[in-house]
């Protein structure tokens, strides 16, 4: 018999299945694309029961040619920071809110302005700032604009929670899946910021610790047998988690649509540039999550009318600096460490010389600084600097963005057997659950490492004055992007005669 721990990671593109071997070793993954409805300026959608169709297909998958499978423990993390309205019978009555949503900049401005830096350190534990994503803001957006849905929502529920509800018929959350709604143990709700809309305590699922066996699956389309299933946690620990730096000491970088850099300490450290989160397994994740990385990447291609694949490879023949060309990947606002969802991304340095190729390099190169400005957030907050760091993702599978990344960071970059550290995460997370390991220390002992990039000396030397350039960018320009936004905010003008 075929013993198997399997991992679920929904993404923001994809939901990704894998299935791996308790000692860490992937058998075989299912990827399933998932579309992103942009029907609004500033508006990013899904349907939510493409998670779960992504979620069956893949398991089903996954274990199909495998003989006399035993599935051990179905590990889930997701996307965060995305919002779904569903009824007493977990039937979706919108498509979900993403991440990247903006509609709700305006009311999370008038959140955030109702509490003065004392008030949040005394509610959270730290002070933070709500953004368009913030739940509070999301839930008065559906109720003032969609009312009777609002009074038939029973739960307001992440992609991850979705499908953990679907598979086992239990609403759970996990500590940190409810961003900014929790305090500083993350063991409970703070009531300054569920009672900002009135119902919205009661819509919010019961929060578990996120190796919390919650059951066995239940759901008929799923033929896995008696695994048991996770509470389950976001992306980015399932990142922290599969990459092996859940050890206080190690960080990661992961480029996947988006860019999240975090460092794990033995001890609390408070920043408003970046999120420290709960205590977990003995350990403090500091994290910072930006807006665009992989997907700053899709919407190049897509103006150039090339492929992924042909924009890496021009890319690969510039060289470092891009001829001086500095490009700042903040296409939906910045998250991390920033905090700004009204600037928007661009190209700097541009001349009558400047090639495409050269612009593409840019590209490369404004998010692997973008890391770099998040890591400078996270190693201020700790305290000292990481020697190296993990890579993973779907941006580490190719060897020139992992080669830039440690140009820029000027550190080395490790690049891991298992690229979707977040799938792998998951499972790790479940065989925890499943008391397959002990503990999440030693369950990471399964990660390898395939191959170090280290920084090259010229290239790196090269870029730093960009990397000044792109600091102050934002600076430079701040006013300009309030203009801007307040541009975009005017009613559109009628078509002329």
């Amino acid at each position: 018999m075929t013993a198997v721990i399997i991992g679920v990671d929904v993404g923001t593109t994809s939901v990704k299945v894998a299935a791996f071997s308790p000692q860490g070793q992937l058998i075989r993954v299912e990827r399933t694309g998932i579309a992103v409805s942009r029907p609004r300026s500033g508006w990013a959608e899904q349907d939510a029961l493409d998670w779960w169709r992504g979620c069956v297909r893949g398991i089903e998958a996954v274990i199909s040619d495998l003989p006399g499978v035993q599935v051990r423990s179905i590990g889930v993390v997701g996307q965060v920071n995305t919002h779904l309205f569903v009824d007493e019978h977990l039937q979706p009555l919108a498509p979900a809110i993403l991440w990247q949503d903006q509609r709700c900049r305006e009311i999370a401005i008038e959140q955030d302005a109702g509490f003065t830096v004392d008030e949040k350190i005394r509610a959270w534990g730290r002070p933070m700032t709500f953004d368009a994503s913030f739940a509070p803001a999301r839930a008065a957006w559906f109720d003032r604009n969609q009312p009777e849905k609002w009074q038939r929502t029973r739960w307001m529920l992440g992609p991850k929670d979705f499908v953990v509800a679907k598979l086992t018929g239990k609403i759970a959350t996990d500590q940190l899946s409810v961003v900014r709604l929790t305090n500083r143990d993350g063991n409970s709700y703070v009531p300054q910021a569920v009672g900002l809309v009135d119902g919205l305590a009661d819509r919010l699922p019961p929060i578990h610790d996120l190796t919390a066996p919650l059951g066995e699956v239940t759901d008929t389309t799923v033929t896995t047998g008696a695994a048991t299933v996770s509470a389950g946690a976001t992306d980015s620990v399932g990142d922290i988690v599969g990459s092996g730096s859940a050890v206080p000491g190690r960080a990661m970088v992961s480029c996947g649509t988006s860019l999240v850099v975090a460092g794990v300490s033995s001890g609390p450290a408070q920043s408003s540039r970046i999120l420290s989160l709960p205590p977990l397994w003995g350990a403090h994740v500091h994290a910072g999550p930006t807006r665009a990385a992989g997907d700053a990447l899709r919407w190049w291609s897509q103006v150039r009318g090339d492929s992924i694949e042909a924009v890496l490879r021009e890319a690969q023949h510039v060289e470092a600096g891009s001829s001086g060309v500095v490009f700042t990947p903040h296409l939906m606002g910045q998250r991390a460490p920033l905090w700004d969802s009204e600037v928007r991304g661009s190209f700097l340095g541009l001349s009558s010389a400047t090639s495409g190729a050269e612009m593409s390099r840019a590209v490369l190169e404004g998010v692997a600084m973008s890391a770099r400005q998040v890591l400078d957030a996270v190693e201020s907050a700790v305290g000292w600097e990481f020697d190296s760091l993990a890579f993973v993702g779907g941006g580490a599978r190719s060897d020139l963005w992992a080669q830039i990344h440690a140009d820029v960071l000027g550190r080395p970059i490790r690049r891991l057997r298992v690229s979707d550290a977040a799938g792998f995460g998951a499972a790790l997370l479940g065989a925890v659950s499943a008391g397959v390991y002990p503990d999440i220390e030693t369950a990471t002992t399964a990660v390898r490492v395939e191959r170090v990039f280290t920084p090259h000396e010229t290239a790196h030397s090269r870029l730093q004055p960009l990397y000044a350039v792109y600091q102050e960018v934002y600076r430079a320009l701040e006013e300009a992007h309030r203009q801007l936004a307040d541009w975009r905010d005017r009613p559109a003008a009628p078509p002329s005669a």
